[in-house]
């Protein structure tokens, strides 16, 4: 097991974060956000043709870049830290990763080209009021004729409003599957929900005898459990980075900050919160590299791997969010501080994937607790 970095990953790292600070700063995002449609669709466009990141993990057959778990957590640490508005998480994790877990070889040479060099962005839609758990899914897929249809409502999808392409869960008589749904199909209602963290757009799909094609999979459950856990591990890795920016922010400002003559950062209880901000980090980066190796190296070790990151990312990353407003004092409560975007994001991701209770209670499950 190697939980350290590699010169070519290395590289990778210093590579998109460069890119990031050049194209999508935090004056950027914020004009971003602001927008209906929430994305740059021109940093998505310079994503895929400069650096291939959509196409990450899709191997070179589909037209990807063929690499692995440890430089997909690589590429959503730099974007966790920036706050990227774009449909990474949507798209290259989660689409990417079920295609490629389903057996349809036919879907796969369809999709995956599309998804790799960007021009398609699709996304996965599991949660239904808000649990992401599969085995609870209620959307129905019927035979209409020679065609699939689909009718149901699923909540909290990334990227949705705007997907290309929609895969959805639902379930087949007594068999649970994974359909893909075309983003103008007739009965497709989408709509963008009202959320925290404005730098992420979730999605409202509405389906109702909306045409849809099966993707052939002997275990759809377990493709989309395997699924949810890569996720997982990339959802720790960016939340892993949006901590470290979090730390940084606070170290410099405590450096920066005089009262009473002194550096705020040479009192006493701001070193001891400080400390305690990089302890988080630390533990939180050794979980998600244990986490990605194990995508990469060892699937038997994934699903715990996949919850113990969560574990170490999602409730340190949102205290050190709001350590890091504290650290800022008052200028850290207003909208013009960049320390509300981390905090809001900080909570957004915690609940995402189905949040702290729904993954601890996945976690002991796993364990045999």
């Amino acid at each position: 097991m190697n939980l350290v970095l590699n010169e070519e990953q290395e590289e990778l790292q210093a590579t998109v974060r460069r890119f990031l600070a050049d194209r999508a700063p935090l004056a950027r995002v914020r004009e971003v956000m602001e927008t209906p449609e929430g994305r740059d669709t021109a940093l998505w466009e310079r994503m895929a043709g400069d650096l291939g990141l959509p196409g990450l993990i899709v191997p070179e057959t589909y037209g990807g870049a063929g690499l692995g778990q440890v430089e997909l957590s690589v590429v959503m640490e730099e974007l966790g830290a920036a706050l990227t508005p774009s449909p990474y998480l949507a798209s290259a994790v989660l689409a990417a990763t079920a295609l490629l877990e389903t057996d349809d070889e036919e879907a796969r040479r369809d999709l995956l080209p599309g998804v790799a060099d960007g021009t398609t962005v699709a996304t996965l839609a599991v949660a239904e009021n808000g649990a992401w758990d599969p085995g609870a899914t209620a959307a129905r897929a019927r035979l209409d004729g020679e065609r699939w249809v689909l009718d149901g409502v699923k909540t909290l999808v990334p990227d949705g409003a705007l997907a290309d392409v929609v895969l959805v869960a639902a379930r087949a008589g007594d068999e649970l599957g994974l359909f893909a749904v075309e983003g103008d199909a007739p009965g497709l209602t989408r709509a963008n929900l009202a959320g925290l963290d404005l730098t992420r757009r979730l999605a409202r799909v509405e389906l109702a005898g909306t045409p849809a094609r099966r993707l052939v999979s002997e275990d759809a459950a377990g493709a989309l459990e395997r699924t949810l856990d890569v996720a997982a591990v990339a959802l720790a890795a960016e939340q892993l980075g949006g901590l470290q920016r979090c730390l940084d922010l606070s170290v410099a400002y405590a450096k920066a900050r005089y009262q009473f003559g002194r550096a705020i950062g040479s009192f006493q209880a701001v070193k001891h919160l400080l400390a305690d901000m990089h302890v988080a980090m630390e533990l939180s980066r050794s979980a998600v590299r244990y986490a990605a190796w194990a995508a990469e190296e060892a699937p038997d070790e994934l699903p715990v791997a996949a919850g113990l990151a969560r574990e170490a990312c999602s409730e340190p990353f949102f205290r050190v969010a709001a350590d890091t407003v504290q650290v800022h004092g008052g200028i850290g409560f207003t909208w013009e501080h960049d320390a509300h975007l981390y905090y809001r994001r900080a909570k957004s991701s915690q609940l995402l994937l189905g949040g702290a209770r729904f993954e601890r209670a996945r976690l002991a499950e796993r364990l045999g607790i």
